[in-house]
């Protein structure tokens, strides 16, 4: 009992500090920003966005396996972006993945058709194919990899109107290698989606501002920018065939020297997953991921690149599944039994008095529940159209909700042992038709083997 005593201070202390000082320079970074918590809240998103550049040129790369009912609004929208230049990477889809794409961007999209034996070896594999096309292309045309941006976008990602004025002018910083945009949930009908979009914009976000702070901003899977020279100093194949290909990229990227930013005032959004077991599945390959990271923590602490903050902040995150999730999966149940052993004594403290016990209770709560309640509040600052109620109801649900942690880092702890790496995409929602505006000509295609 004192060892798992002890264990669970510990926990919930190292718990404590992560998350207020992650959460609080999110809030510092933001202020500096002169931006308020409520910025991009009602972003609109997937409009007409006609202003260049006028030194970068940027490429879009949106793999694609099996994705016809969400591709076409997706490049509907990337084609109408001055100064850029989209790729479809198919890897090897079975249904109209290609022709919808081609459709919907005319000779504004290029296809890369991916084909079997080579497609359907993971997403890093599928960008890397695109990479070696995005670079043939800038040699021919004669461009400087240093003033080229490529931007990996989901294929039901759309981003936020003008959201190339705010992030491009972040790479004339000669030191800035990537940009990530943080991420909104479009299909927010249920709790289920309501829930993930609480994680991504209520905290996710907010932690991703503070990670500003020390250039180590994560990158993800959708809305990540980075410049071509940096792509070029992570190697020939910059994504690894790592579950989390994204986050595995930041870490290559900040052990070379380059910082890796973010803005508040652009955002992307995609949508949820809308039933359990394939939210349990998403999440479960992103813990497996998350925690094979781990293998690179010594190289994180050999890098000559890599300022003490950069490598600590790095080591905490790559360190988050196994020294919080996994134990607190455990402690957690523990607390809470030693709560109900002690309740009787809580009552004698006081006093059998039912108004004292209650502000006892509310206390206990208060303590108990405080990061929920604060990203709870959060996210109704994010976001006013949800209110302050449901928004505090939405921050206690996470105290539920953690059981999906629980279950996904154990099932991910599983897989790891057994040593399974496999996985199945996750699957889109068919949404409406987005009109494309302009004449709609004939589009290009490549063929890779």
């Amino acid at each position: 009992m004192v060892v798992l005593d002890i264990l669970a201070r510990v926990v919930i202390s190292i718990s404590m500090v992560y998350f207020i000082l992650l959460m609080g320079s999110g809030l510092v970074q933001l202020r500096r920003a002169r931006a308020s918590l409520g910025v991009q809240g009602q972003a609109t998103y997937g409009s007409r966005d006609s202003r260049a550049h006028e030194h970068l040129d940027v490429y879009f790369l949106v793999p694609c396996l099996n994705e016809d009912a969400v591709i076409g609004q997706t490049v509907s929208a990337l084609t109408l972006l001055a100064g850029t230049t989209t790729l479809v990477i198919d890897d090897g889809s079975d249904d109209d993945t290609a022709r919808c794409a081609e459709e919907a961007g005319g000779d504004r999209v290029r296809v890369l058709r991916r084909v079997l034996p080579e497609a359907r070896k993971g997403k890093g594999e599928a960008l890397n194919n695109g990479i070696a096309w995005v670079r043939d292309d800038v040699a021919a045309r004669g461009l400087d990899p240093g003033k080229v941006v490529v931007c990996v976008m989901d294929a039901d990602g759309r981003l936020s109107d003008h959201a190339l004025e705010h992030v491009l002018p972040l790479f004339e910083d000669e030191n800035v290698g990537g940009v990530q945009l943080q991420v909104r949930i479009r299909n927010r009908g249920s709790f289920l989606t309501r829930y993930q979009d609480y994680q991504f914009w209520g905290i996710a976000a907010v932690t991703q501002f503070g990670r500003q702070a020390t250039g180590t901003v994560s990158l993800g899977g959708n809305g990540q920018f980075a410049r071509l020279s940096a792509l070029d100093d992570a190697g020939e194949k910059p994504w690894s065939a790592s579950l989390t290909e994204d986050l595995d990229l930041a870490i290559t990227l900040a052990l070379k020297g380059w910082e890796l930013q973010t803005t508040p005032h652009a955002s992307v959004d995609q949508q949820a997953v809308e039933k359990l077991p394939l939210l349990v599945k998403q999440r479960t390959r992103w813990y497996q991921g998350h925690m094979m990271a781990i293998k690179r923590v010594p190289e994180i602490w050999r890098a000559r690149d890599l300022s003490n903050a950069k490598a600590l902040e790095l080591t905490s995150y790559c360190l988050v599944p196994w020294v919080l999730d996994l134990p607190w999966s455990i402690l957690f149940h523990y607390c809470l039994l030693m709560l109900g052993l002690n309740w009787d004594q809580i009552a004698v403290v006081a006093g059998g008095d039912s108004v004292a016990v209650l502000v006892l209770a509310t206390v206990f709560y208060l303590f108990a529940f405080l990061p929920a309640l604060a990203t709870g509040w959060v996210y109704y600052r994010r976001d006013k159209r949800w209110g302050v109620l449901k928004s505090l109801l939405m921050g206690n649900s996470f105290i539920l909700m953690n059981y999906l942690s629980f279950a996904c880092v154990w099932k991910a702890l599983a897989r790891i042992l057994r040593g399974e790496t496999s996985w199945d995409k996750t699957a889109r929602v068919r949404e409406g038709a987005a009109a494309v505006d302009g004449p709609s000509p004939q589009p290009v295609v490549a063929t890779a083997g």
